[in-house]
Formats: structure tokens, C-alpha cells, sequence
């Protein structure tokens, strides 16, 4: 539709649009709630997330000094900022998951925030019990379990070939 990607066949539609794909494959597996106020909830939470890691994602496109400032930068946004907030959830709550009773969207999204942030700043979670429980449940349901293990279809963070290979291309 805009010439780009991602853009995913399915149901018979081609649709476009991280979002509007990610938000159509909740829905259509219950993973977007049992009402409106849930969804609002996993919409809060999933654009928070997002915002997280999209101070992960610049890391691999800076130049070496940058790179430690962005380590910084992701450390203290994830612990003073995001971080805290998922593990007030999470203790206010008193369920498994950031909303209802089920896992959700937003739950995927955060179990993948956790992940990259601890692939730049390995003890992200020290300070966050809840959050250490929370990564250990959720990466252990089984689909997710499969999908974290080496050689599934998860891409690893950019190494620093890749990152050179693509600035050519």
C-alpha cells in the first residue's frame, strides 16, 4: 500500500503497518483482551513498551562513541522510567500478567523489551523482582520457549558485520 515493509498475507488481506498487522494477529488469536478497557490497557502498555525499545533499536547505527552514551541512555530510561512502571503493574495487579487474567500482547511486547534491553545491559532487571518472575513465566510458555531457542525464527541483536554489510548495500 506505501511501498514498504513489513507487509504480511494474511486471511486473504495484504496488510500493512507494524501496528495495524500486530493489532489484527491479537485480535485474531485473543491476545487484545475481553473488552475495550482491556485494550485500552494492552494499547497503553504496548506503546510504552515501544518507546523503550526504540531507544534499544538506534544502538547498532552509532558510531562507537556514541554507542556507550546510548548504553547509558538505555539503562537509565529502562530503570527510572519504563521499567518501574511494569513492575508497579505487575505488584498492583497481583496476577501474572500486565492485564487480565490471560496472556496479551502486551506481555509479548514487554517479554521482547526485556530481552533487548538485557542483550545491551545484561543486569537491566536487578532492581526488578517482579519483572525477573515476570521474564521467567512468560519465557516458558512453551510457543515462546521455542521461539527464544537458538536457530528459531527470532533475528539475534545486529553484530557489528551485519551493521557494516547493511551500510553498503
Amino acid at each position: 500500500m506505501f511501498q514498504q515493509v513489513p507487509m504480511v498475507e494474511i486471511d486473504g488481506m495484504k496488510m500493512v503497518q507494524t501496528r495495524a498487522i500486530l493489532s489484527y494477529v491479537a485480535g485474531k488469536y485473543n491476545l487484545y483482551g475481553k473488552d475495550l478497557k482491556e485494550r485500552a490497557m494492552i494499547d497503553m502498555y504496548v506503546e510504552g513498551t515501544r518507546d523503550l525499545m526504540d531507544v534499544i533499536r538506534v544502538h547498532h547505527k552509532l558510531s562507537p562513541k556514541e554507542k556507550e552514551k546510548n548504553l547509558a541512555l538505555i539503562e537509565e530510561k529502562a530503570t527510572t522510567r519504563y521499567l518501574p512502571v511494569y513492575e508497579k503493574v505487575l505488584d498492583d495487579h497481583g496476577q501474572d500478567f500486565l492485564v487480565g487474567n490471560q496472556l496479551t500482547w502486551a506481555d509479548i511486547q514487554l517479554i521482547e523489551a526485556i530481552l533487548m534491553a538485557e542483550e545491551k545491559v545484561s543486569t537491566i532487571l536487578s532492581r526488578f523482582p517482579l519483572l525477573q518472575v515476570f521474564k521467567a513465566r512468560i519465557s516458558n510458555i512453551p510457543t515462546i520457549k521455542k521461539f527464544l531457542q537458538p536457530g528459531s525464527q527470532r533475528k539475534p541483536p545486529p553484530d557489528e558485520k551485519l551493521v557494516s554489510a547493511c551500510r553498503f548495500q
